[in-house]
């Protein structure tokens, strides 16, 4: 049974502690959305970079969460992971998109899971009141990694790495050539003339929309002052396939990109297949791969590369609290 298209945005904000996660992608920029979470839209922060994996031996220096409650989540179309000041908050969140930030790679580098882990949970956690300053220099990637300790621990997860060689998508400027906007340069940081004397975490605050990816429903993506890095990681979770970007482009750009989903890879969030998508509002519109092209002046390209993956060898339904 096919769904009413949902037109409302899905903002993928730029990667700081206290940065919202969305669906997809996805990974750090630098800037920040509101943590409300609304109707059929998923928050997540991405990376500028595809990170390596994570999935090492757990980082004795990382903080490590004393307090945490995890229940299964009520049936909803929201979905929210969010850095907070003592810890993390998350609703609605699949245990594949879980395991994915966890490990920092995509989802075809995760092999062997469960079929359960498109169940959806509600985790609060949060470390100890000693360890809560730590938090707050934290490098993104540091954050998530604290999250794969709390998955053995509950969920009794265990893995192992091997290196395999997997088809993947090299992202290319097109023959045509670029058609991206680049982005004004910032402005240097001001410090807030309304902000009392004794507020000195105020010009510290992240300035709202410099740098963020917006997602109105499915098909239709809307960049400012965010790099093709970025854009990778965006396509690698549309398609489901590892994206390496190969532009050789380093600055941020503005862009909008409108394509009629397929439904051929996971879409953000992880865990809707075939037919389980929103509607496209043009049926008849260009695929992703002639999008990128017509669009952005950008190219997918087909290609394989050795990488290690990351093996589940058992997870658990977590324990009960």
């Amino acid at each position: 049974m096919s769904r009413p298209v949902r037109r409302q945005p899905k903002f993928l904000s730029i990667a700081l502690p206290l940065a919202v996660l969305c669906l997809l992608c996805p990974n750090p920029f630098h800037g920040q959305s509101s943590p409300t979470s609304t109707a059929a839209s998923e928050k997540r922060s991405l990376s500028q970079s595809q990170p390596p994996a994570l999935g090492t031996a757990a980082n004795p220096d990382l903080p490590k969460f004393e307090v945490a409650t995890i229940k299964p989540a009520a049936p909803s179309d929201n979905s929210m992971l969010m850095f907070t000041p003592d810890g993390i908050s998350i609703h609605g969140i699949p245990m594949k998109m879980l395991l994915r930030e966890s490990f920092g790679v995509e989802d075809d580098r995760i092999l062997g899971e469960p079929n359960w882990v498109k169940n959806r949970f509600d985790i609060e956690a949060k470390v100890d009141a000693d360890d809560a300053p730590k938090l707050k220099n934290m490098k993104f990637d540091q954050r998530r990694a604290m999250v794969l300790p709390l998955l053995e621990d509950r969920f009794n997860l265990k893995y192992h790495h091997e290196t395999r060689e997997l088809p993947m998508y090299a992202l290319v400027v097109a023959k045509s050539g670029l058609k991206m906007k680049a982005s004004a340069a910032d402005d240097p940081p001001k410090e807030d003339s309304a902000a009392k004397p004794d507020d000195s975490d105020a010009k510290d605050k992240p300035r709202m929309g410099r740098h963020s990816l917006m997602m109105n429903g499915r098909g239709h993506l809307e960049s400012t002052g965010t790099t093709t890095e970025t854009l990778s990681h965006v396509l690698a979770q549309q398609l489901g396939r590892t994206v390496v970007n190969k532009t050789n482009l380093t600055g941020n750009y503005d862009y909008t990109l409108q394509w009629t989903p397929d439904d051929v890879g996971t879409p953000m969030g992880g865990d809707a297949g075939p037919g389980k998508g929103d509607i496209s509002p043009d049926a008849g519109g260009p695929t992703l791969f002639t999008a990128l092209e017509e669009q952005l002046g950008l190219k997918l390209e087909s290609t394989k590369g050795t990488v290690d993956v990351i093996v589940i060898d058992h997870i658990d339904l977590p324990s009960q609290n």
